[in-house]
């Protein structure tokens, strides 16, 4: 469908802004200015438990839940921001709104970030904290079958990731996973990328900047294999999935034939793309109605395979 209205007013105040794109800007002016965007995220819900926790090898943790009888389920959310942006503040409106919606805990993950920390940092945290819930339910008040592990964008790549090297490790498998507008590799010549590279938000500049930041300037993918997950991993035998996608986002493509390959492999794999919207809408949650259904549909998601 056409872009939608409200995709074309927020590029609009975008372009009126006038400001720099993010491969313009060092990693900490970017941080200062995406966590400038508290009102584009919204408001979260109030919640009766919000406490944060630092564990395992220190690594800090927000964790949410609808109920002081905490129930059994969990979702383990990684946040989005190209890896270089975002952290559990960023994020706190959006997990609260997951955890509300839901009806489930949610557990946010303030990973080490690059470039201050290049690959694996960001993995390894996000796998020690799923291992520490999997291995200590009764600290979290959790059932271990039932930890749902979840991400937008680069959060996305990091649940994918997670869910490969448990698999991998022999670790216990997600319940499920969620991979919201997921980035799986750095090709910036996808049928999308060619389409949507410029003048939609995310442009392929910005993805180069973020890939670029968290392997180093000269990477080699074959020494990454939990960063670019295309080709490098049999599919087979992951959890159930749901992949939200935007139509007008440069990561369509990618998030789309990944979901693609896991299906081929015998994967039980939901996919929805969502008309008109862009790169973000999940998380854009004062601008974007989308995100509301989107939410709800990953809630639903949540929900039904819970109670199996």
């Amino acid at each position: 469908m056409p872009l939608h209205p409200q995709a074309e007013a927020f590029l609009a105040a975008v372009a009126a802004q006038n400001r720099p794109g993010w491969e313009e800007m060092t990693p900490d002016e970017a941080r200062i200015v995406f966590d400038s965007l508290q009102d584009v995220f919204g408001e979260g819900a109030d919640l009766p438990v919000v406490r944060d926790e630092t564990i395992g090898s220190g690594i800090r943790v927000r964790c949410y839940s609808p109920s002081t009888e905490l129930p059994e389920t969990v979702v383990l959310y990684f946040h989005g921001g190209g890896w270089v942006l975002g952290d559990l503040e960023s994020h706190d409106s959006l997990c609260r709104n997951l955890c509300a919606a839901s009806g489930v805990q949610v557990v946010s993950v303030d990973y080490r970030r690059p470039p201050e920390h290049r690959y694996p940092a960001a993995i390894d945290d996000c796998h020690e904290v799923f291992k520490i819930l999997s291995s200590e339910p009764d600290r979290f008040g959790i059932d271990p079958s039932k930890i749902f592990i979840a991400g937008d964008s680069a959060g996305g790549n990091l649940a994918a990731a997670v869910a490969l090297r448990a698999k991998a490790e022999g670790d216990i498998q997600p319940a499920a996973q969620v991979l919201i507008y997921p980035a799986i590799e750095p090709n910036f010549e996808t049928d999308s990328y060619r389409q949507f590279g410029t003048g939609f938000g995310l442009t392929a500049a910005n993805m180069e900047w973020f890939w670029t930041h968290y392997l180093g300037p000269e990477f080699v993918l074959e020494k990454f294999p939990y960063a670019a997950l295309k080709g490098r991993h049999s599919l087979a035998e992951l959890p159930e999935t749901f992949v939200v996608l935007a139509e007008y986002d440069v990561l369509h493509s990618e998030g789309y034939e990944f979901a693609a390959n896991m299906i081929s492999e015998g994967g039980n794999v939901q996919v929805k793309t969502y008309p008109g919207m862009l790169h973000g809408f999940v998380h854009f949650a004062a601008v974007f109605d989308s995100s509301r259904e989107a939410m709800a549909d990953v809630a639903k998601f949540i929900q039904k395979v819970a109670q199996r």
